[in-house]
């Protein structure tokens, strides 16, 4: 700095000085400390302390602590963000400084106070301090005027009837065209009546139609469908043509008769005959087969429904049971299908065969396949040579596969076991839901209240200025305060007896970081602490701890004697910079 003032900037003379030692000397002068003492400066980076002996300080005593009211800030800063982070913009640097120096200060005793937050009793209520942010109320809700209901009541008849009248529309159009058919069917059937046998399948031919029992299923389906559609109440005729099939009320007079005996036209007729016939068999086949499946089911159900009134306990144990022993089962064969086609670590095929995923059928046909050949040629591949040999596909395909009927009702059955359990036991869970991750579930809206935007100071009041004391709470391995006071004091024991005494009788705190409520009382704490039993102990705080080494600084720079303790630029050139650094200031003011 010096050879930065002097060779660039032409300045004549420099003197330098402490701002704790500036601090402490004009609070000297004003009776605040005496001449012996110490000088504690907690600043915005770093904490000084001083000793001073006969009015002048001793600086081979100080010490300094790399911590300051600039990591007590980023601290509070921290803290605030990790409790609120959707606030986060809000706490910038300037603010946190701010809340800072209003709402910050050092506890007597952080443990107790700590205990205080952690009990939530009704001090640490008084201690606590709520910061608003901006908050606007959303705007209430009115409930709608009467003739803002009767204009959407009219608007909601108005839609009703057009939706009602095009309804309407479509329905005669349909009727309409219902009937026009219907005219169509019967007129066909009357002119059919009147044409002669030996022209009947030429009058068909034209029609479009193949025979007459087609054109009355045609005229009984279009009867129905305008029934229907004018809404029309069923009678017990219609409900039994209803119910029966129409397909099974059709006679199939062609379908004894030989082929050899009936005429191409008839031989076509009759296939459809046959086709009608087959389909109408197995509707009624699927619809009895389902019948029966329901009885069954219902049947089932009945019994699990006695057994479970008769023990409720005992039915819910078995049934989980056998739920288990079937999941399992059906988990295994479908492993059993599908291991093949996983890998292991070692991107290699996985470690079960083919043979163990087939069934038992298809490994007993793998056998007899492996073998035949060995078993005819002694050892020999002559299997296929014979014709006898192609026989062992047939004795193959006749082995049904009886086990894989199996996978079907037992999935079938675990469905049916699934069902009963989620509804006699709101605990269970099945376990194909387990092996998934379930679904998150949104968190339900809620409109932000004031207590949304309030940021509230309890246990960070006293927390961040703690480090003053505790510097490695924020990864500072130095020591704080009342232990830099002690190293202070150790270094300056050698100068004479009742040195220390007096060092303690006079410590003067300055600094901006020494406005915190409380820290006097807890500065003298730590050091009563270390000092002998009786030893005197005075701590005061500075009159003005930010501008008073400013004012002793100005007080020394406007004495008299201030040009003969500079350091001039002519001392500069002579001396060297080297000299510089033993220069040791006198605060002969």
């Amino acid at each position: 700095m010096a050879e930065l003032l002097f060779e660039t900037y032409g300045v004549p003379s420099v003197a330098f000085g402490v701002d704790a030692a500036f601090s402490y000397v004009y609070n000297q002068q004003r009776g605040v400390c005496d001449k012996d003492g110490l000088a504690i400066c907690p600043g915005f980076t770093t904490t000084h302390v001083i000793p001073f002996a006969d009015g002048e300080p001793a600086y081979k005593g100080s010490c300094r602590t790399n911590i300051g009211g600039y990591h007590i800030t980023d601290y509070l800063k921290q803290l605030l963000s990790l409790k609120y982070p959707h606030h986060m913009a809000r706490f910038t640097w300037e603010k946190v400084e701010d809340l800072k120096m209003e709402h910050c200060y050092i506890a007597p005793d952080y443990a107790s106070e700590a205990r205080l937050f952690q009990k939530g009793a009704k001090e640490a209520e008084d201690r606590t301090r709520c910061w608003q942010l901006p908050w606007i109320p959303p705007p209430a809700e009115e409930p709608p005027s009467e003739e803002e209901l009767a204009r959407k009541a009219a608007i909601k008849e108005k839609q009703g009837q057009r939706l009602r009248e095009m309804a309407e529309a479509k329905r005669s159009s349909r009727i309409n065209e219902l009937e026009n058919e219907l005219n169509g069917l019967e007129f066909l059937l009357r002119q059919l009546e009147q044409v002669e046998e030996n022209d009947v399948p030429s009058f068909l031919s034209a029609t479009g139609y193949v025979s007459k029992q087609e054109i009355e299923s045609a005229l009984l389906k279009v009867t129905q469908s305008l029934r229907r559609t004018k809404g029309e109440p069923k009678g017990d005729q219609a409900e039994a043509e209803e119910k029966t099939d129409p397909a099974s009320t059709e006679k199939f007079p062609l379908i004894n008769i030989p082929d050899n005996m009936l005429t191409p036209e008839q031989l076509k007729e009759k296939r459809r005959q046959l086709f009608l016939k087959t389909t109408s068999e197995g509707r009624q086949r699927a619809k009895q087969k389902r019948s029966e499946s329901e009885l069954e089911r219902e049947r089932k159900n009945q019994q699990d429904e006695e057994k479970r009134l008769e023990n409720p306990e005992l039915y819910l144990g078995q049934l989980r049971i056998k739920y288990k022993e079937l999941a399992e089962k059906v988990e295994q064969r479908k492993r059993l299908k599908t291991n093949g086609n996983n890998t292991n670590g070692n991107n290699t095929s996985g470690g079960v065969g083919r043979g163990e995923r087939l069934s038992a059928a298809q490994r007993e046909r793998m056998r007899l396949l492996t073998t035949a050949a060995f078993d005819r040629g002694k050892g020999e591949d002559t299997f296929g040579a014979q014709d006898e040999d192609w026989q062992l596909y047939k004795l193959m395909s006749k082995d049904n596969d009886d086990d894989e009927e199996g996978p079907d009702q037992d999935e079938a059955e675990l469905t049916r076991i699934s069902s009963r359990l989620q509804e006699i036991d709101p605990t269970f869970v099945p376990k194909s839901e387990l092996g998934t991750s379930q679904p998150v579930e949104l968190p339900r809206f809620r409109p932000l209240t004031k207590e949304d935007f309030q940021i509230v100071l309890g246990v960070e009041r006293f927390r961040c200025p703690e480090i003053l004391f505790h510097p490695n709470w924020v990864g500072v391995d130095q020591a704080g305060l009342d232990e830099m006071a002690g190293v202070s004091i150790r270094r300056l024991t050698p100068m004479g007896q009742g040195v220390e005494e007096r060092l303690t009788n006079s410590i003067l705190i300055t600094g901006g970081s020494c406005l915190f409520p409380g820290i006097t009382e807890r500065l003298e704490a730590g050091i009563r602490m270390i000092r002998p039993c009786g030893s005197p102990i005075k701590v005061v705080r500075a009159m003005d701890p930010v501008l008073d080494a400013w004012r002793g600084a100005a007080a020394y720079a406007s004495s008299s004697q201030f040009p003969t303790q500079t350091f001039s630029r002519a001392d500069y050139y002579e001396k060297g910079e080297d000299w510089l650094r033993r220069y040791q200031l006198r605060y002969t003011l």
